[in-house]
């Protein structure tokens, strides 16, 4: 699901007939959970296999937002989570598509971060065994742009476009 952060506060957005959406928007506790995997971790035992990966987990309460202004701001603010740079060259939502969008703020009040990196934790014992052990990494990596088939002749990728990068992976 797209998010997109302003201050503390994480916005998600969906179809406004969005059961799950909906259903958090009622006033329940929620947990909204991020995780990005770095690499898988190869021990010589299947009990310690792992991943290394970096997540957070925030808790609350979401509320949905029906300003008209503040929901523009808030999508705009997932659009420039998503690809930095690119909210001057889009059109804005219309009323009718904000009608039909459910957006939801969770202020951020409490959570839990974790990180795990670093190769295998063998037993002692398991050291002496003939078998292979470490990390390998895994990564995104953003290709070049390629054109939807109806843009017009003439027009380039942008430069954040072309120029993208996740964060974190310079």
């Amino acid at each position: 699901m797209v998010y997109g952060r302003v201050d503390d506060i994480v916005y998600v957005h969906g179809a406004a007939a969005n059961h799950a959406l909906r259903t958090l928007a009622g006033g329940i506790e929620v947990c909204l959970g991020v995780t990005l995997l770095d690499g898988l971790v190869v021990a010589r035992s299947a009990f310690h296999m792992s991943i290394n990966y970096r997540s957070v987990m925030l808790f609350g309460i979401a509320t949905r937002v029906d300003d008209p202004e503040r929901k523009r701001a808030a999508m705009q603010a997932m659009v420039e989570h998503v690809l930095p740079g690119r909210n001057p060259d889009v059109r804005p939502p219309t009323a009718l598509e904000l009608q039909a969008t459910l957006v939801l703020e969770l202020a951020i009040v409490e959570g839990s971060a974790k990180v795990r990196t670093g190769g295998p934790v063998d037993e002692p014992d398991d050291l002496a065994l003939a078998t292979w052990a470490g990390e390998i990494p895994l990564s995104l990596h953003a290709g070049a742009p390629v054109a939807d088939a109806n843009v017009r002749p003439g027009i380039a990728a942008p430069d954040y476009a072309r120029r993208y990068q996740r964060p974190g992976t310079a």
